[in-house]
């Protein structure tokens, strides 16, 4: 177990990642710190549970003073750089507030803790999008990287960024490519929490105006209860955000800063995951899913699956939670959520 004494700043506490990562961290000991936006109604999301444990700071990753001064106060052990705009939809509308928060938000950390706090560990939180159009299959560490979208081109801004912060500074910044990795905890702006929802909806026949909104205000199921989504085709590698978690912790306590797959190394089609959902209500995903070409990307991405044997080897890393079991607990969830 960690000292009562070390510490750890985490921006995008709130998300779903940042939500498993500080009780993983306040487990173990540490002193949580958690960077969160001042607005008139601060929103604590998925640590709201966990609010008196957590000491806040209230601050933008779009201001490089306000990080300085609060990274030269404290001088945490360790910084986890989960804050982005992490929604590939949505960085086509916004790419340059994408931009901003996923790319420059990063950099701006890096430049803080170069000059008020080298000793600080830091995790910067890359993605398999990174992989883009790529033909390798599967995906490792020395995959060459290659956007497709807007927030990738941000995070590989980061991920390049981190490297060379740390080849040039010697800094301590580790990066983890992460696959995609859901929980009941996940926005319903994703496609997994997308299709937990809409499948708990239609079950307990709940109609549109009555199902949680997402954060662009668009239904999880239209008007006529049926749930509309985009390439059908587009696969995944899907993992449990609670496993990946630990991995980020792994990460930060290796002898040296490091690049780190972490994946599943299984792929799924989004179909498999519609299949898969409804079958555990008993339902046939055929009669309730419509395709709506407003949600086909530009451009798509993968097949992305990532090979994990470094992480394993280096680690002991290894991911615990099946796919099957991952939706069903999403499920579940969405439905004892909605009744």
């Amino acid at each position: 177990m960690a000292s009562r004494s070390k510490s750890a700043l985490v921006t995008g506490i709130t998300g779903q990642d940042g939500s498993y990562l500080a009780e993983l961290l306040l487990k173990k000991g540490y002193k949580v710190y958690g960077l969160l936006r001042r607005n008139s109604n601060p929103s604590y999301g998925n640590v709201s549970h966990l609010r008196h444990e957590i000491e806040f700071l209230f601050g933008d990753l779009a201001d490089p003073a306000c990080l300085s001064m609060y990274i030269a106060q404290i001088k945490p052990d360790e910084i986890y750089n989960l804050g982005a705009q992490s929604h590939v939809h949505e960085s086509w509308s916004q790419p340059l507030a994408t931009a901003d928060q996923t790319g420059l938000g990063a950099l701006r950390i890096f430049e803080a803790v170069r000059n008020v706090s080298p000793k600080s560990r830091v995790y910067q939180a890359s993605t398999s999008e990174l992989f883009g159009e790529t033909k390798e299959v599967p995906q490792n560490e020395n995959t060459p990287i290659c956007p497709a979208n807007p927030y990738a081109a941000a995070k590989a801004l980061a991920h390049f960024d981190a490297q060379i912060y740390r080849k040039s500074f010697g800094l301590f910044i580790s990066t983890g490519i992460l696959f995609n990795h859901e929980s009941p905890r996940r926005s319903p702006d994703f496609v997994t929490r997308k299709v937990s929802l809409a499948v708990a909806s239609i079950k307990l026949g709940l109609k549109a105006t009555r199902v949680p909104l997402g954060q662009g205000g668009t239904p999880v199921i239209n008007a006529q209860g049926k749930l509309e989504l985009g390439n059908l085709d587009a696969k995944r590698d899907w993992g449990f955000a609670g496993d990946y978690a630990q991995a980020m912790w792994l990460i930060l306590q290796h002898s040296k800063p490091d690049d780190f797959v972490v994946a599943t190394g299984e792929t799924r089609t989004i179909r498999e995951l519609c299949q898969t959902a409804f079958d555990i209500v008993g339902l046939d995903w055929k009669k309730y899913v419509v395709i709506n070409k407003k949600w086909i990307r530009p451009t798509e991405t993968g097949p992305l699956v990532g090979d994990y044997s470094k992480i394993k080897k280096t680690l002991g890393w290894k991911p615990k939670t099946k796919f099957k079991d991952l939706i069903e607990t999403m499920v579940q969830s969405d439905l004892s959520r909605l009744r």
